[in-house]
């Protein structure tokens, strides 16, 4: 048997075909390699490159060996290249949706990569918290719109699909009208979503009461807002619902804030030591900022006087402990040093019935 009998036929074009695939995925295959070694070499410089690159690297080792196989199915014979468009086109869609698959996992690494730089974890957290929310929503508005772009390219590359879109549009006036009436709550939350990420009304770990609930802001998505309650509650807002009713923010431009404590004393109560003893809570308590403590007369009736302590802390959780404190403190130091001031009702009787009961005394 001469060498030419098992010897495969270069000059077949299913054979030209057959190289020509090999050839493009053992190029891929270097292609990944000297990728893979420079996309290494920048991660070392840039630690916010390597988790983008970590994300990303699943995507790409797959739009390596389509995209070679594209270029293969362009260059193959006329003969073979005829047989196997339905291959070609199903390589195509494959890479639009691997491409698709990259832009997503990239937007999802930078937000992930934002997190990571720039934790919510610390005291003064202003500027990350601005930071969070602005990727957040922003990545996730993005991801909506990449994902449905990716499957707008997929479906034109369908003959049939294409047709049927322009027939669609020849009768677009009562159709379009339709379909933005049905998509006006994801489109209205979609607008929604970028104008919080531009102009910040809300952001992560902001303290907020919707609702009248008190809670933080755990998550914001492209649609909805996720508010963790004090009582480990969630509450799940929609993003218009931001936009268009009015809502308490308590971290708008710093997490300080002052909380009053409001408690009823008899007139006759001296106010200098009760000041005093605010004085000795507020300095004893790790809660207190320094910044204000104050002690005042805000309101009185025919039978007691309003007084309020204001304190001041550094976020919201700890002013709730601190109003506690110094609320138990200063009953404490009342009943104890002044009994007879607490609040009390009083009634004047009548002179004959002081007698009547004097008279029944046994004294």
């Amino acid at each position: 048997m001469s060498p030419s009998d098992w010897m495969p036929d270069i000059t077949h074009p299913w054979t030209r075909f057959a190289l020509i695939v090999v050839v493009a995925l053992a190029v891929a295959g270097i292609l990944r390699r000297v990728m893979h070694a420079l996309l290494r070499r920048f991660a070392v410089r840039h630690p916010m490159g390597a988790s983008i690159i970590m994300r990303a690297n699943a995507p790409i080792e797959a739009m390596l060996p389509l995209a070679m196989l594209l270029l293969a199915f362009r260059a193959a014979p006329d003969e073979p290249a005829r047989l196997v468009d339905g291959l070609e086109h199903l390589v195509g869609v494959g890479f639009i949706l691997a491409c698709t698959w990259f832009a997503v996992r990239c937007v999802s690494a930078l937000e992930a990569a934002v997190a990571r730089f720039n934790p919510i974890d610390l005291e003064d957290n202003l500027r990350a918290r601005r930071l969070q929310t602005q990727v957040r929503v922003l990545g996730r508005t993005a991801m909506v719109l990449i994902v449905l772009l990716g499957i707008a390219v997929v479906l034109m590359t369908f003959p049939g699909v294409r047709q049927f879109g322009a027939s669609l549009l020849a009768s677009a006036g009562l159709a379009g009208l339709a379909v933005g009436l049905a998509a006006k709550p994801v489109l209205g939350n979609l607008i929604a979503g970028m104008q919080i990420a531009l102009t910040q009304p809300i952001r992560i770990d902001d303290v907020v009461i919707v609702e009248g609930e008190w809670g933080r802001v755990e998550e914001i998505t492209s649609t909805y807002v996720v508010v963790a309650i004090w009582d480990e509650r969630r509450m799940i807002v929609p993003l218009q619902y931001f936009i268009e009713h009015p809502f308490q923010n308590w971290t708008r431009t710093s997490s300080q804030i002052l909380g009053s404590v409001l408690l009823w004393f008899d007139y006759g109560l001296p106010l200098e030591p009760l000041r005093a003893e605010l004085e000795r809570l507020c300095k004893a308590a790790p809660e207190w900022d320094g910044r204000v403590m104050g002690l005042q007369v805000v309101d009185s009736d025919e039978r007691a006087m309003q007084v309020r302590a204001l304190v001041s802390s550094t976020d919201s959780g700890k002013s709730f402990d601190l109003r506690c404190k110094v609320r138990e403190g200063l009953i404490a130091f009342v009943r104890k040093e002044f009994p007879g001031y607490l609040p009390r009702l009083r009634a004047e009787v009548p002179m004959e019935e002081r007698k009547a009961d004097r008279a029944m005394s046994p004294s």
